[in-house]
């Protein structure tokens, strides 16, 4: 929801559609990387769909998928504020920390 606070204003966007996005990857860096790009493709090529929420509904840590929910609806300018355009995922410092509480870093290029 990071990369989406980047691009507009999540708190304009209805829950009125569902999108569901299944990732693949060869480790967990991977992963992390293909399930915010294949997020990323779905609102800037494929559908212009912009989540209020995502939810993750199902990760395999053994054979690296993922697979997720977004709540939200088309992104339109007559309606959402235009923010920074996020133009790709980067494996730069990607860091992964799951030990007491989970976190991520990642970078975006805008």
């Amino acid at each position: 929801m990071g990369m989406f606070g980047y691009m507009t204003d999540t708190e304009t966007v209805e829950p009125t559609d569902t999108v569901e996005v299944e990732s693949e990857g060869e480790d967990l860096e991977s992963l992390l990387f293909h399930f915010l790009d294949d997020w990323l493709y779905k609102f800037s090529a494929d559908l212009f769909f912009v989540p209020r929420e995502v939810k993750v509904l199902y990760i395999d840590r053994m054979r690296f998928r993922i697979r997720s929910i977004g709540w939200g609806e088309e992104f339109l300018l007559s309606k959402h504020p235009q923010g920074t355009e996020v133009k790709a995922i980067t494996y730069s410092a990607m860091q992964i920390h799951d030990k007491e509480k989970p976190e991520i870093f990642a970078i975006v290029d805008i």
